[in-house]
């Protein structure tokens, strides 16, 4: 079970673990960041992003679990300013459903599970019970800018 941090919004939370929500992730081709269907926003891919640079290598070969599951945990941070960025407030977000994550992953590799975990006790901790969450973990031979890994969120508002 994940602790919730304290604080009464999600944006106490946040600075309670230290973080604060950057500039919603820039597209870098032809696609929008979010997109809503009803009550439903759904947001494009995000990477991992470390002082304006993707968090790049392969897990099993070039990162292990630990930098997987913090490189899983930054991209998280982005994908709750693209939230936020499309309802105006971190609050005003019902729910999540369903968190997709994809890990760059040697042949042998089988722990994507653990990695996503990074970004799962992220969202749990920010967002409370509405951080509650399905979630599908696969292990891909590339993405986009050699990132380690990619989040896509789809949540409710």
């Amino acid at each position: 079970m994940i602790d919730v941090v304290p604080g009464d919004t999600p944006e106490e939370r946040l600075a309670h673990l230290g973080l604060e929500l950057p500039p919603p992730p820039v597209p870098i081709a032809s696609y929008v960041p979010f997109t809503f269907a009803g009550e439903l926003i759904v947001t494009s891919g995000v990477l991992p992003m470390r002082d304006g640079r993707v968090i790049q290598g392969r897990l099993g070969v070039d990162l292990g679990v630990d930098a997987g599951a913090e490189a899983a945990r930054i991209a998280a941070v982005s994908l709750l300013a693209l939230l936020a960025a499309a309802v105006g407030r971190l609050e005003r977000i019902a729910g999540l459903l369903l968190l997709t994550g994809y890990v760059r992953s040697a042949p042998d590799f089988a722990r994507q599970s653990e990695v996503i975990d990074g970004a799962s006790h992220l969202l749990r901790q920010v967002l409370a019970e509405q951080g509650h969450h399905a979630r599908v973990s696969v292990g891909v031979a590339e993405l986009p800018r050699e990132a380690c890994l990619e989040l896509q969120l789809t949540a409710r508002r």
